[in-house]
């Protein structure tokens, strides 16, 4: 067994910010069964590849219905593509960028796919990747507490 060291606790449920795509304050669900972190958007368009051989993408991120939607379209790197496996088995191939998340006083550089979550609770999803080595999670802590920290 590790030590917690400067792992910061994490609940089930967390507020996390996206500085460069102006989103802050998101709900997040924090799933340690899920390998890569994932954040829901629409409308994902493969740009040309570049002269090095890399490729950009554009999308938006939320639906029209949440309230921090923006209707911004944004332009990534995509640094590749992973197919992912849903829990119902169903494997699907999503884009990869990267960016940095801010989640308990602490700002990330991690990657995260871009998924169709429409029909999920929270837009994003954090997974192992992001949590191992920076994080402990106890599930007991969970969306109850998020909503005692915005009553104080």
């Amino acid at each position: 067994m590790t030590a917690a060291g400067d792992k910061r606790i994490i609940g089930r449920i967390e507020r996390v910010d996206f500085p460069r795509f102006g989103l802050l304050g998101l709900e997040a669900k924090v799933d340690t069964g899920a390998r890569t972190s994932s954040i829901h958007c629409a409308d994902v368009r493969v740009e040309e590849e570049n002269e090095d051989g890399s490729r950009h993408i554009t999308f938006t991120l939320l639906d029209p219905e949440h309230p921090d939607y923006n209707g911004r379209r944004f332009r990534a790197r995509r640094v590749g593509t992973k197919i992912v496996r849903s829990s119902n088995g169903e494997e699907q191939e999503r884009h990869v960028v990267e960016t940095d998340l801010v989640i308990a006083g602490r700002t990330i550089r991690t990657a995260f796919t871009l998924a169709d979550r429409e029909a999920m609770n929270y837009p994003v999803l954090l997974g192992r990747r992001l949590l191992r080595g920076n994080f402990l999670v106890d599930v007991a802590r969970g969306r109850k507490k998020l909503a005692l920290d915005e009553e104080e």
